[in-house]
């Protein structure tokens, strides 16, 4: 691979798979759209998008996309999720619908729609892994991790509210998750940070 400018596949079975293609060719990597398995052998990382993580979890099965991606995620692919992505990614779910399933690979606890419905869905500026200046996050029907393990790095919580503390960034090795959507904010430093992380790994 390039490793100054990595294929990065966005999950394209549902979700803000345009904006998340968008981003990262801002901030400098090359895209591909993932819906099928021979897809995922070619792409150096992969963004797992916001969306219904119940549709998505059974789309990917539909599309016999499960095994492989639990396969290069295994063997170290880096990721990011976000929202339902986040879900995607973590070991254990709370509140789970039945039958649902997760990729996994991150040591973490998830709580689904946990800041509420639809209509709870609000934005708030949080501060992020020591950065100088804080993030804008756009919470939608928004997870939050309800645990996390020992060799999980918490990047953010939220402040304020009935949810004052509660965990909404993480990262484990080549893992990366957030509960919010930084694709729709305009602000690329969480995806930039992704992308320098495929870098690091290649």
């Amino acid at each position: 691979m390039s490793t100054a400018s990595p294929l990065v596949g966005v999950l394209a079975v549902q979700g803000d798979v345009r904006e998340h293609l968008g981003v990262l060719k801002a901030v400098g990597a090359r895209t591909l759209a993932v819906r099928r398995p021979e897809e995922i052998a070619r792409v150096d990382a992969l963004v797992i998008p916001g969306g219904e993580s119940t549709t998505i979890d059974k789309l990917v099965r539909a599309f016999e996309l499960q095994g492989p991606l639990r396969e290069r995620l295994a063997a170290g692919m880096p990721a990011y999720g976000s929202c339902a992505g986040m879900i995607l990614l973590a070991d254990r779910v709370t509140d789970a619908a039945r039958d649902q399933q997760t990729l996994g690979g991150l040591d973490i606890t998830v709580r689904r729609n946990a800041f509420g419905r639809q209509i709870d869905s609000f934005e708030q500026d949080i501060w992020y892994a020591g950065w100088p200046e804080p993030l804008r996050a756009v919470f939608i029907r928004a997870p939050w991790v309800e645990e996390a393990g020992e060799s999980v790095e918490v990047l953010a919580r939220v402040s304020g509210g009935r949810a004052e503390g509660r965990i909404v960034a993480v990262r484990q090795g080549s893992l990366l998750a957030t509960s919010f959507h930084p694709e729709v904010t305009g602000d690329v430093r969480v995806h930039a940070q992704f992308v320098e992380m495929v870098r690091m790994v290649s």
